[in-house]
C-alpha cells in the first residue's frame, strides 16, 4: 500500500472513533499479551501412628507411590493437640497444593477435628484427598458434597459432647463433687486461717505458712 493510502487509511479511521494499531498499520503482527500460568500444584503428603512403637513405613510407601514429594510425618496421638508436623503442613499450604492421607482417621481422631483440618486445607486454596476413602477427594463434586455432610456431623458431636458434659457436671454437683480445681487448703486448714486472721495474723504470713499465694487467703477472711 502507498503511503498516501496509509494515511488516507488512517486519517479515515481516526475520524470514525476506531482506534488505530500503531504496529499493524505498518504491517507488523500485533503483539499478544500471554495470560500467567497458575503456580505449579505440590502433591504433599501426612502420615501419622499412634504411639512410637508404631511404624510409619506402609503409609510412607503408600504416599510415594501415591506421588507426593514431601511428607510430613510424626508419632502421635490423633486426640492430641500439639502436631508440630500437622501444623507446618498447613502453614506451608499454598493455592493448587494437594494434600494426601492413606485414611481420613491419619488427620485426627474427631469428626470435629477431621473437618477442621480439611475446611483449613481448602480455606488456602489446596485440594485434600484420601487413597483409602475415594470418596473424601475436594477435586470433586462428590467429594465436596461428603465433606460438607461430614461438617454437619461434625456439629452433631460437638453438641453431643456439650450435653454429655453438661449432664457431667450436673450429676457431680448434685452428689455434692467439687468441680474444677481442687482446693490449695483442706476445710480443716481454711478454718484455721481464718481463726488465725481474725486474731490478726497478716495475709503475708499466713500465706507463707500455708505455701500458698496472698489471693488464696483472701478468700478465707472473715
Amino acid at each position: 500500500m502507498a503511503p498516501s493510502s496509509q494515511r488516507a487509511v488512517a486519517c479515515n479511521s481516526r475520524i470514525s472513533g476506531i482506534p488505530v494499531d500503531p504496529l499493524r498499520s505498518k504491517g507488523y503482527a500485533s503483539r499478544k499479551i500471554c495470560p500467567k500460568r497458575p503456580p505449579p500444584s505440590r502433591p504433599l503428603g501426612y502420615a501419622r501412628v499412634n504411639t512410637y512403637g508404631q511404624t510409619l513405613d506402609a503409609q510412607l510407601e503408600q504416599l510415594r507411590a501415591a506421588e507426593c514429594t514431601k511428607i510430613f510425618r510424626e508419632k502421635v496421638t490423633g486426640a492430641g493437640a500439639d502436631r508440630r508436623e500437622l501444623s507446618q503442613l498447613l502453614k506451608a499450604l499454598a493455592p493448587g497444593d494437594v494434600v494426601t492421607v492413606t485414611r481420613i482417621d491419619r488427620l485426627a481422631r474427631s469428626t470435629f477435628d477431621r473437618f477442621a483440618i480439611v475446611k483449613q486445607i481448602v480455606d488456602a486454596g489446596a485440594q485434600f484427598r484420601s487413597l483409602a476413602e475415594p470418596w473424601a477427594d475436594t477435586a470433586t463434586s462428590t467429594g465436596r458434597l461428603m465433606i460438607a455432610v461430614l461438617g454437619g456431623l461434625a456439629d452433631v458431636e460437638r453438641d453431643l459432647i456439650r450435653t454429655r458434659t453438661a449432664k457431667g457436671h450436673s450429676g457431680a454437683k448434685a452428689r455434692g463433687q467439687h468441680m474444677g480445681r481442687p482446693p490449695k487448703l483442706t476445710p480443716q486448714q481454711q478454718q484455721e486461717a481464718r481463726r488465725r486472721r481474725a486474731e490478726g495474723a497478716t495475709l503475708k504470713e499466713l500465706a507463707k505458712s500455708y505455701n500458698v499465694g496472698r489471693a488464696t487467703i483472701s478468700r478465707f477472711e472473715v
